[in-house]
This record gives C-alpha cells, structure tokens and sequence, in this order.
C-alpha cells in the first residue's frame, strides 16, 4: 500500500477553508493530522471538520513542526509572515505549500528559495489558476510553439467593486499590499507562465487610493461596505514590465474601479505566429491560416485537458493540491516551482517601488 501522507495545516482562516482543506480532503492516502492557529477555536473547528480523529491543534506554529511524522505543511497566513514560517518548516524537514504571494517582498522570498535550495525539501506557491483547463489548454499550446515568441501580453485582475472586508485584507503591515498584491499576482504568474520568460529588464508603475475613501452608503461593494479608515492599501495599481528579451507585459489590477472591463486571473499574449486570450471564462486562440484570419474557441465543457491523466472533472485547487502531494510522494516537479513565484514577487514590488518613487524600477541580477 502507498504510504499516507501527513499534514499539517498552519493558518486556519478562509483560503485555509475554502481552498486548501477541502480540496486535500480529496487526495488519496492523505491526512490532515495537525492544526494551527493563533486563534485556537479556528484550529479546533477545522480539525474537527477536515482531521483524523486524533488531530493536534497548537496555536504555536513551532510546536507543530516538532511533530516529525509530519510529511508536508501547507503555509495558510497573512502575506507577513510566510517567509519566516516557511522557512522554519523546511529547516524542520517538511515540504512546504504556501499560499501566495511567495512573501510580501523579494527579500523575503529569497530567504525561502535558499532555505529550499539548502535543505532539499520541495516548495511551492499556491497559483491554483494555472490548473484551470483553460490555462492547462493554452500552456500546452504555448510549448507546442503555436504562439511562437511572445513579445506582448497583458496581465488582468480587474475587479468592479468587490473589496476584501474580512480578514487583514485592508491592512498593509500584514499583506503588503491591496489588489496587486492579492490577485494581481495569480494574472502575472499566469502571463509569465504562459511566456516560460521569467527576465524582467525594468517596470513602471503606479498605484491608486482614490475610490478608498468612498462613503460608506455609496460604495456597491460585493461584499459590504468597507471602512474608509481602515482601507490603506491601494484599490487599483498598475505596470507596465519591459523584459530582457524586449518582450512587454502589461499588469492591470484593482478590488474597486469605475469600469465594465472587468475579469480576474485572466492573461492575454501576442506571439509571432498566433495570440490567444481568456474571455469571460474561455479561450480564445487568434491567427493567420491560408491568408486568412482565424479565431479557435476550445471546448472545455466535457472535463478539459487535465494533464491527459484522467482527472478531468478535478477543480483547479483539487488538481493543484494532487498534482502537490504525488510531487511529494517523489513523482514529477511542482508545477508551481519556487524560481517562478520569486519572480513575481520581484516584479510586484518593482511596481510599488516605481509608484512610490515616480521612477522606472531596474532589475538587477
């Protein structure tokens, strides 16, 4: 029989609930055996929702990792604190999921990818939208060559009005950041997967406070009305990436702008042969064909391209999560490898920084 592997859940809030837990519920030979928080009842309710009977619940994250039957831990906190968690972890001898971004600067992240490097252990980023069968469908088009070189694209995570009003969302000590932080991460991962280029030369950026202050009774908020006081992150920020290569990218993102043109986690590129696009939940493929203009919409309706292992009817964070642990039991990469996930960290804060200063952002190796 396969041996089972053990995890342990460190931060039980709503990506913890809503992501992680469910979906590694699912995975054969996989148990959820311990739990943290810094607020014990969470780590209670979510071992008795997703644990073994015997699960531990600790509300130091240290005592946790002293558990040496601890195969992989998932890292489920506020952007702060995953580097320092993560790194404790690998040290510990687990292997390490950890929520995105990798960590709220590039600093951080760094201290994580050599802590990975040094010990041997696998670490990866939770970018579930690469598991989509739209993404898994136009990666695989992209290694095929179809689009050739891609030299534009453009990264989108535009919400109307759907601000975060849980959690720490609002708060810039703990997450670094607001939307381009948040979700403008998962369209930048994407795009930059899609271009398998991870060399950014310099960015410009910007980034936005003028819808934070709205009046409570006038806001249209998906999720109710935010406190204008305690809304310090940006609402929307915007970069413009030049790579090393020449190749542009073009990285939109907001939780509240006046604009019909919205969409989340979607990436659009331009090649020398074809294009493609994701459009309200699709794909579209663009280019010329016997002198002729042509645009291909795949199907994904009948359970998409999953890796063609006969998963097709898997969520992406399902996928994600198997794919994770069967990496871990010493079968293929991460998809998600931590090289990558460095890169957008480095991209993001290439943006801030140029908002803050009004200057281009160089890279330097």
């Amino acid at each position: 029989m396969e041996k089972t592997t053990k995890v342990g859940i460190i931060g039980c809030g709503g990506i913890a609930n809503g992501k992680h837990m469910p979906s590694l519920k699912k995975v054969k030979n996989c148990e959820m055996v311990a739990f943290c928080d810094l607020i014990e009842d969470k780590a209670k309710a979510a071992a008795k929702a997703f644990g073994t009977p015997d699960a531990k619940v600790y509300t130091d994250y240290k005592e946790l990792l002293k558990d040496e039957t601890i195969d992989v831990v998932h890292v489920c906190t506020p952007n702060r604190s995953h580097s320092f968690i993560t790194v404790d972890a690998l040290e510990a001898g687990k292997h390490v999921m950890c929520e995105k971004p990798m960590a709220i600067n590039s600093v951080e992240a760094k201290k994580m990818l050599d802590a990975q490097k040094r010990t041997g252990k696998l670490l990866s980023i939770g970018y579930q939208s690469r598991f989509r069968p739209d993404a898994i469908y136009m990666k695989q088009e992209a290694e095929a060559g179809t689009f050739g070189e891609v030299y534009y694209a453009k990264a989108t995570a535009i919400r109307r009005r759907m601000v975060p009003t849980w959690g720490v969302f609002l708060n810039f000590e703990e997450q670094g950041g607001g939307p381009l932080i948040d979700i403008g991460t998962h369209a930048l991962d994407l795009t930059l997967w899609m271009m398998n280029n991870y060399r950014p030369k310099y960015c410009v950026g910007t980034t936005y406070h003028a819808l934070n202050d709205q009046p409570r009774d006038n806001q249209g908020n998906a999720w109710g009305s935010w406190d204008p006081e305690k809304f310090i992150v940006e609402d929307s920020a915007f970069g413009f990436v030049v790579m090393e290569n020449g190749a542009t990218i073009v990285l939109e993102s907001s939780w509240a702008l006046n604009t019909l043109q919205t969409g989340e986690a979607i990436t659009a590129i331009s090649g020398t042969k074809a294009g493609a696009d994701m459009v309200g939940g699709g794909l579209r493929i663009n280019g010329i064909h016997n002198n002729r203009p042509y645009t291909m919409t795949p199907s994904f309706e009948a359970g998409g391209a999953a890796f063609n292992d006969g998963h097709g009817n898997e969520s992406a964070a399902d996928r994600e999560e198997r794919l994770w642990i069967e990496a871990c039991r010493g079968g293929a990469a991460p998809i998600t490898k931590p090289e990558e996930a460095y890169c957008v960290t480095r991209i993001l804060e290439g943006i801030y920084e140029s908002a803050k200063t009004g200057k281009p952002f160089y890279f330097e190796d």
